[in-house]
């Protein structure tokens, strides 16, 4: 009978292949460079983490998470020791139509075909506690929601089971008030609100740092969390009723090391205050739920996720939370600022490596946002392929089957350890500044946040980043999909009547009576009641902003700071897009350029190639020319299209030959006004270049933002 040591050897997948070691593959890798040293293949990433091509078990052996299981602190494999396998993450789509009528039909369509949680954005002004004719025009339905009444909830949530599913409500400073629409809605259905699941998302601190301003003190927006805190523990146990964002900070251009590090110290002011309050870190912690966005660093994110459960540990066991507490809830939300106008079907293949990423990092619930999400309010179309982006995953690459998958990948474990430390360090800095608040009031995230998103957009103009469609491979053809704006006009004055019509609806001054009489007791009403008083104050025709009102009847000053600046990455290049439609709108045609491609195709080839894509993104239409053997012939082929500009390609040994000639002549006979450019670094001829009329030089690593602008507005200039 054979050993047991030789029947592994035997039944071994990998008996018959050798094990390289490390120097050798280093050997191999270098011989591929042609003797360049590996150190080539190492870059830093956003967060300044040296990234090698290869990682090994070497680089982990120190590590000591790697060796946990799923379900044990601290939690960065996930908190559920079954992970997917029995309760797979929700499918918890946003659905961002202005009024409730449309919400509740694209949510009933979409919970028959795959969603599985209630995902209710709300507008601006019911995430501040206004009214809609309190609100301006223009902000009323825009991106989510407009609700204010019992019978706008019951018109949005009409046919939907609570029992059964969890809600998600985006609820800005207005938890409470909001939760008392919900609760009362909930009684008049018959229900318990203690089948209520989900998320308030009540962040405070998120909304300070994406609008600068709170429409009440913080210490009022405090004692209002603890409240509910208070009423979900005795009243609806699986709900939660604080939900921290990191989309302020992701989609403002924060690194993963920022966002981290400043949600987390959300998380912790959190803490503090509500035990300032009498409540513990247990009772806080269990109603936390954390909202994570996702972009385009597919290993990155996994391993932020991560870090994140890790770090969330840590400061909850560091508050005196148990291990139940130290466990976090993880939404997860495919991010804005990488999305794009322009080929915008690109989008679908962004949000998939999102969706993935978001899975494998261990989410609870995903919601993955429509490829159109930044041009129009969805359709059915766009809808089902974001819905069906996360059913794929579920139920065609079988992620609810396995436990962790990305558990145990070196590149991974080292990129959570790195994030970890690093947001670690820098959550610290924060906590000795004085918190998030003193932080933010000093601008001391805004600080960082601005030179991290300056860098991106430099490397984006650079193109040192790729935004496919937009600032490479950008199709100059593309018919750009319609906007079917929301008419915001309409949608305020319809919500206006609709909020006058319930105040006084059938003159009842009884019913008028019983509101005002619900409203007082609020007035009166102890901590501990304030909740149930603002829900029997719904329930009696109570407006979202007289219960808001009476909450704050007596509130302090507001806290004021510079907030972060949301952007898209692809903006400025969008915009280039649209000073080019500009163009085709007065003349008939796009603005166009002429490549003057010198010699034979080996010669220009490359960089003719090279222009056309640095061009492209400009919307320029580019005349693409076979060849010319002498200037003559190119200058009299560019007079005929009549361009804006002449980029000159060949090769680099012929341009001091050809160029002066060449640029004189284009001067000459097209006009002082018309661009002349060089397709390669000028070298030690750039004055001779200069001084034949060469405009600009374009080459690998210029700034193909700038030079394009510069084109457009001198066109335009011009015209």
């Amino acid at each position: 009978m054979p050993s047991q040591s030789a029947s592994k050897e035997e039944t071994s997948l990998f008996a018959e292949f050798s094990s390289p070691t490390y120097e050798e593959w280093a050997a191999a890798a270098i011989k591929s460079l042609k003797g360049k040293p590996l150190e080539r293949l190492t870059r830093l990433n956003d967060e300044s983490i040296e990234i090698k091509p290869l990682y090994t078990r070497a680089d982990t052996a120190v590590y000591t998470h790697p060796h946990t299981i799923p379900g044990r602190t601290p939690f960065v494999r996930g908190v559920e020791p079954d992970g997917y396998l029995v309760r797979p993450w929700l499918v918890a789509q946003e659905l961002a139509y202005p009024t409730a009528e449309q919400f509740n039909r694209a949510l009933r369509y979409d919970l028959e075909r795959g969603q599985t949680a209630v995902n209710l954005r709300l507008d601006p002004p019911t995430r501040a506690g206004l009214d809609p004719d309190q609100a301006q025009t223009g902000k009323v339905g825009w991106r989510g929601v407009s609700l204010a009444t019992i019978e706008d909830m019951a018109t949005a949530l009409r046919g939907v089971d609570l029992a059964r599913l969890p809600i998600y409500m985006r609820v800005g400073t207005a938890a409470l008030p909001l939760l008392a629409l919900l609760a009362a809605w909930m009684q008049r259905q018959g229900k318990d609100a203690a089948q209520l699941q989900g998320c308030l998302e009540n962040d405070p601190l998120g909304v300070l740092t994406h609008e600068g301003t709170l429409p009440l003190s913080l210490n009022q927006a405090y004692d209002e969390m603890a409240r509910l805190l208070l009423w979900a523990e005795k009243h609806a146990p699986r709900l939660h009723t604080i939900g921290l964002h990191s989309y302020p900070y992701h989609n403002s251009g924060a690194n993963a090391v920022q966002e981290l590090a400043f949600t987390l110290g959300n998380g912790a002011a959190y803490l503090r205050a509500m035990g300032e309050r009498g409540r513990d870190a247990n009772v806080t912690a269990r109603r936390m739920m954390f909202h994570f966005a996702v972009s385009g660093d597919f290993f990155g994110e996994i391993a932020k996720l991560r870090a994140a459960r890790l770090l969330w540990s840590q400061i909850v066991a560091a508050f005196g939370g148990d291990e139940a507490a130290q466990k976090m809830k993880l939404h997860v939300r495919t991010a804005v600022i990488n999305k794009t106008v322009t080929d915008p079907y690109v989008n679908m293949l962004r949000v998939t490596t999102e969706a993935l990423a978001a899975a494998l990092g261990g989410a609870d619930s995903i919601s993955v946002a429509p490829f159109d999400e930044v041009i129009r309010p969805p359709d059915e179309f766009s809808r089902r392929i974001a819905r069906n982006v996360q059913i794929i995953l579920q139920e065609e690459a079988y992620l609810t089957r396995l436990l962790d998958p990305a558990g145990g990948a070196y590149y991974i474990e080292y990129l959570t350890n790195e994030l970890a430390h690093r947001a670690w360090a820098l959550f610290q800095e924060v906590e000795r500044r004085g918190g998030m608040l003193a932080a933010l009031q000093a601008g001391f995230p805004q600080e960082l946040i601005a030179e991290e998103s300056k860098s991106q957009v430099d490397k984006l103009a650079a193109r040192k980043d790729v935004l496919v469609g937009t600032n490479l491979y950008a199709n100059t053809e593309e018919v750009l999909l319609e906007n079917t704006a929301v008419d915001f006009t309409a949608v305020h004055q319809q919500r206006t009547q609709q909020i006058e019509n319930y105040r006084t609806h059938d003159d009842d001054p009884l019913a008028h009576t019983a509101v005002l009489q619900m409203l007082n007791r609020m007035l009166d009403a102890p901590p501990e009641e304030m909740v149930e008083t603002a829900i029997a104050a719904a329930q009696s025709g109570a407006t979202l902003n007289e219960i808001t009102r009476t909450l704050r009847i007596n509130d302090g000053e507001r806290p004021s700071i510079q907030p972060v600046t949301l952007h898209r990455r692809a903006a400025p290049f969008e915009e280039l897009r649209r000073l080019a439609e500009a163009y085709e709108e007065k003349y008939g045609r796009r603005p166009r350029l002429f490549l003057a491609n010198m010699g034979p195709l080996r010669q220009f080839k490359p960089r003719a190639d090279f222009a056309r894509s640095f061009f492209e993104p400009g919307g320029f239409e580019i005349v693409y020319s076979d060849g010319f053997d002498d200037g003559d012939t190119a200058v009299a082929a560019a007079q005929a299209v009549e361009p804006a500009a002449v980029v000159i390609c060949a090769a680099d040994e012929v341009y001091p030959e050809i160029v002066p000639s060449l640029a004189r002549a284009v001067k000459e006979k097209l006009g002082e006004d018309t661009a002349v450019l060089l397709a390669g670094r000028p070298g030690e001829h750039e004055a001779l270049y200069q001084a034949a009329g060469v405009d600009e030089f374009i080459y690998l690593g210029a700034n193909c933002y700038e030079v394009n602008n510069w084109m457009l507005a001198s066109i335009l200039d011009a015209d």
